[in-house]
């Protein structure tokens, strides 16, 4: 694991009092995160463009503008660094998705998230890499190098939101945004030992909701603490963090006993011994804390059920220069054309059905978050498309559900193995977002 930086190894809201106590300006802060990109960033890959200048001229900007004003009136996180998932719109850089065919998509605007996360206070310092497209679960396009897992950099920090992992991971930020279609948040978060939490679907406003028409997808954040977390569901919620009706409030109650169905066995491919036994041991603690817990089969559904779903969302990416995609992006796309949305609508809710009646009366379904470690870099490397992704597509097995179903999940470490992270998920209803994540603050307090 790369060396920290003290400061800022620190949870985004302890910098964020920090700053507004004036202990730290964001000069300092936005000035040593760029120090530790250009340091780290050529062997991590975290971020595909820095946005050194602006981020300088902003930081200044925002300490110019606490020494006027009362601190307590000052957004949340007033000043902090943030990086934006490339797969967004930030105003006056480009958006290249990953891919050869947006070299030169400029942006004029910020789009509906982004616009949000600079009202809470935040600096941009640039843009973090994503697969192409975001639609493979690790992050090795052809317009730059592979991003690499801090903890070992033989492996893969995760994907599609492999950048924004590995840049908190490795301390190049205290909190990135992020987003997820099949586990795009989870998976990085569990390979790189974060938090990260996936909203239910409609909690936040959606920038990706005219290319995703099935609604699997959503924003989120992927952090070091679940305080962070519940910190930046409120922002990207538009609620200020410990208002009344806030999630970072809602930690300061303990959660209730809660039924708790265990899965160890992937319904897709194999559950590494190692990581099973992660699960395990957090089905033991949460049920020393006093929760029912029950083991259970893994739901009935398959990746040939859900694959047209997805393949139909890759062919929704309006593309102009489809010929230089990568070889896999092509492959989704061509079969995705042979559906229609109204033939698949039915599919989608005939599996979301499958799963939610699984679901059954648990609270909540704790699980690996994926059944494998992170692999190492090029493992899905493949002359055959199909192949390929179907390697690839292992590492969702217990992730994508929760897109199919619109429920909320979060990803919490839960062991090492090797020096590499394992993280377990817990999933809820629709719409106990708070109780979730409650109930996973208690789980990594009980674990540590």
């Amino acid at each position: 694991m790369l060396p920290p930086d003290e400061l800022l190894a620190r949870p985004a809201l302890a910098l964020a009092e920090l700053v507004r106590r004036r202990a730290v300006s964001s000069e300092e802060l936005v000035g040593r995160c760029l120090e530790r990109i250009a340091a780290l960033n050529p062997r991590l890959q975290a971020f595909v463009s820095v946005m050194e200048r602006s981020a300088r001229r902003t930081a200044a900007s925002m300490d110019r503008q606490l020494r006027r004003v009362e601190p307590d009136a000052l957004p949340p996180f007033w000043g902090l660094p943030m990086g934006i998932k490339d797969l967004n719109l930030v105003r006056g850089a480009f958006a290249k998705m990953g891919s050869r065919a947006f070299t030169w998509l400029w942006s004029p605007v910020d789009d509906v998230t982004v616009v949000d996360l600079r009202r809470a206070g935040f600096v941009i310092v640039g843009k973090t890499a994503t697969s192409e497209l975001a639609l493979m679960p690790v992050v090795e396009p052809e317009i730059h190098p592979p991003t690499r897992n801090p903890w070992s950099e033989e492996h893969s920090a995760g994907g599609s939101s492999g950048g924004a992992a590995a840049a908190v991971a490795a301390g190049l930020l205290p909190v990135a945004h992020a987003s997820d279609g099949a586990g795009s948040i989870r998976i990085p978060a569990s390979f790189c030992g974060l938090v990260g939490h996936k909203p239910t679907r409609g909690l936040l406003p959606n920038p990706y909701r005219h290319v995703d028409t099935f609604g699997f997808s959503t924003c989120g954040a992927l952090t070091r603490t679940v305080e962070d977390a519940a910190a930046m569901l409120d922002v990207l919620g538009r609620r200020r963090p410990g208002g009344a009706d806030s999630f970072l409030a809602s930690l300061s109650l303990p959660p209730p006993r809660l039924r708790v169905q265990l899965v160890k066995r992937a319904p897709v491919g194999t559950t590494a011994p190692e990581v099973a036994a992660a699960a395990q041991q957090a089905a033991v603690t949460l049920s020393a804390l006093g929760h029912e817990v029950t083991q259970v089969e893994p739901p009935p559904a398959t990746l040939e059920e859900f694959l047209p779903l997805f393949q139909r969302l890759a062919a929704n990416a309006p593309v102009l220069r489809a010929g230089v995609l990568q070889p896999v992006t092509r492959w989704l796309r061509a079969e995705g054309r042979r559906y229609g949305r109204a033939e698949l609508l039915p599919v989608r809710d005939a599996l979301a059905a499958r799963v939610l009646d699984w679901f059954a009366d648990a609270d909540v379904v704790l699980t690996p978050t994926v059944p494998v470690l992170p692999p190492r870099v090029g493992s899905f490397a493949d002359p055959s498309p199909a192949a390929s992704f179907g390697r690839a597509a292992v590492l969702g097995a217990f992730t994508a559900m929760c897109n199919l179903t619109g429920q909320p999940a979060i990803s919490v470490p839960g062991a090492q193995s090797g020096g590499l992270p394992i993280g377990v998920q817990l999933i809820g209803r629709s719409g106990s977002d708070a109780l979730l994540l409650q109930l996973a603050r208690q789980l990594m307090a009980a674990s540590r």
